[in-house]
């Protein structure tokens, strides 16, 4: 199993890097839109849809409520003057932020009130949109930033989100696997533990620092960013926690199987659903 997680990162790694960097911004809109299309399809079976109209539906319906965002707010007017985010922009990064403030409170909660949500598919269907809606508009966000100026900043500030995402679950899963013997959460996820929770964290602080030591921040520019990190990599694990509770719930193991190793999109993108509107909005409210 590592060894197809390695390879299927060591293959798609380098694709999502240049997508990032060198897609001109409405096609990487519309790439990322697609992405958000297989997570909706994936979601579909922690709504109870087995049926393959049923799960078509709800992406049809996911796909038309990006669309509309993209509309009303085209990628490159979502900045105004002076490094202003569109305010509806800002309403919807909220609206993300009270989702999962909500979902932490349903998961740490968890089995308790499962009952409610999970007996009703139009909630488990809110909660889907409430993912994957504000995702799509957050790595816009995030992408446009400076676009005109520098085509290469939002891509940048995309990639530290990869770092701060990426290096917490490495050294989750490394620490974890080694000392690891308190569980985390052993309802929802019984492989996590505190050990791997705290050793993420280190890590992702020692790499951005370390980043941050080459590139020559100034002493309020770690600050920040490291403050920024702290939130981020425990977000992190809060995504990948709301998607196991709903697979335990619908009884599902892996939310697809197209990716050798992985499991499905929703499995490799759990983490930066919940961390990328929190930070696209840090980044509107106190940037660095």
């Amino acid at each position: 199993m590592l060894k197809q997680r390695i390879i299927t990162a060591v293959v798609l790694a380098p694709l999502a890097i240049a997508a990032i960097f060198y897609l001109p911004l409405p096609i990487f809109g519309a790439l990322l839109l697609s992405v958000m299309a297989i997570g909706a399809w994936e979601w579909g079976p922690l709504m109870g849809f087995a049926r393959t109209k049923r799960r078509s539906s709800f992406v049809f319906a996911s796909v038309a409520l990006i669309c509309v965002i993209w509309t009303l707010m085209p990628p490159e007017t979502l900045w105004l003057a002076k490094g202003q985010l569109q305010q509806n922009a800002v309403y919807i990064l909220w609206l993300a932020v009270v989702w999962w403030l909500l979902s932490a409170l349903l998961t740490f909660l968890y089995p308790r009130f499962s009952s409610f949500w999970s007996s009703h598919r139009s909630i488990r269907g809110v909660f889907g949109w409430l993912t994957l809606i504000p995702t799509w508009l957050a790595f816009m966000v995030i992408r446009s930033s400076e676009y005109e100026a520098d085509p290469y900043h939002g891509a940048q500030l995309i990639m530290f989100l990869f770092l701060m995402v990426w290096s917490a679950d490495i050294g989750a899963y490394f620490v974890g696997k080694s000392i690891g013997k308190r569980k985390l959460m052993p309802n929802v996820s019984p492989g996590k533990t505190l050990e791997g929770f705290f050793g993420g964290i280190a890590f992702a602080c020692v790499l951005v620092a370390s980043v941050g030591k080459v590139i020559g921040w100034t002493a309020e520019q770690f600050a920040i960013v490291l403050l920024v990190t702290v939130i981020i990599t425990t977000i992190s694990v809060l995504g990948d926690l709301n998607e196991s509770m709903f697979k335990r719930q619908a009884g599902v193991k892996d939310s697809g199987t197209i990716l050798p190793g992985h499991g499905g999109v929703l499995d490799r993108i759990d983490s930066l659903t919940a961390t990328a509107p929190i930070y696209a909005l840090c980044y509107v409210l106190i940037g660095w």
